[in-house]
């Protein structure tokens, strides 16, 4: 139980890589605060899934990631009810497909908001306690996108090469107050995420659902295969881990070899 008696507040941990994140930590015996926006009924059987499964204590947070205050409140409750927030995950996502000349302005604020500025906020809020104690990490989940771009992103890719600046930012100013901040930037990954972009993608290159599969996002990843989102949380919990204590400001990608071209 490598986490026993730490906690890990990961955003966006309702479905997909974040749920993944919080189980695989939760396995480890951290407790959580996942967040997420729905149905209250819906999001809270999620934690007691968690609960009943892993043994730990797990809050949720419906704080939205498009309202400062509302990150900022997010800290101070899950703070105050479990005494700490040792592992911040920033994982909270959204995606949008467009020609950039015909990019709707309010989608393009919304993505860099969520995909950046919310990290900001969450690791503004998480720091000073992380400070006091003498220990801390944070997790930006970002992307190969955060290395390399691809046509029709602009602002996610914007949003997560802004990421990886604030990545290597943070871990200097706190080298040596015992917090580590790194960026994990996987390929595809088959998630909602992005088998909602499927629709967008297939308007914007004339193309069917397979072939969009095939030739947009699988044909990056020499692998040919989608990553795992396992495989992703497995690496959050070592960049967590007190084995990872020398690793900083790293982006480390997880992408079937597809920032290797």
């Amino acid at each position: 139980m490598i986490f026993k008696n730490k906690t890990a507040l990961i955003t966006g941990s309702t479905s997909g890589i974040g749920l993944a994140i919080a189980n695989d930590f939760a396995a480890k015996g951290a407790n959580l605060v996942i967040n997420g926006l729905g149905n209250k009924a819906e999001l809270d059987k999620i934690c007691e899934q968690i609960i009943a499964k892993h043994s730990i204590t797990c809050i949720h947070s419906n704080a939205d990631m498009l309202v400062p205050e509302e990150i900022r409140n997010m800290i101070v409750e899950g703070t105050k009810y479990f005494g700490s927030i040792d592992i911040l995950v920033n994982n909270a996502g959204i995606q949008f497909v467009s020609p950039i000349d015909e990019f709707p302005e309010e989608k393009f604020n919304s993505i860099i908001a969520i995909n950046l500025v919310a990290s900001f906020h969450t690791i503004k809020s998480a720091l000073p306690k992380m400070k006091e104690r003498g220990w801390g990490r944070i997790i930006n989940i970002a992307s190969a996108h955060a290395l390399i771009a691809s046509p029709y992103k602009s602002a996610y890719v914007a949003a997560k090469h802004g990421l990886v600046g604030l990545t290597k930012t943070v871990a200097l100013e706190v080298a040596t107050n015992g917090i580590t901040c790194n960026a994990i930037c996987p390929g595809y990954v088959w998630t909602p995420l992005v088998e909602k972009q499927i629709p967008d993608t297939m308007k914007a290159r004339h193309l069917t659902k397979q072939q969009v599969i095939d030739t947009v996002f699988l044909a990056a990843q020499p692998t040919k295969k989608f990553v795992l989102m396992d495989d992703v949380a497995a690496l959050a919990s070592y960049l967590a881990s007190e084995s990872a204590s020398s690793i900083t400001g790293s982006s480390i990608s997880i992408d079937g070899g597809w920032t290797a071209q």
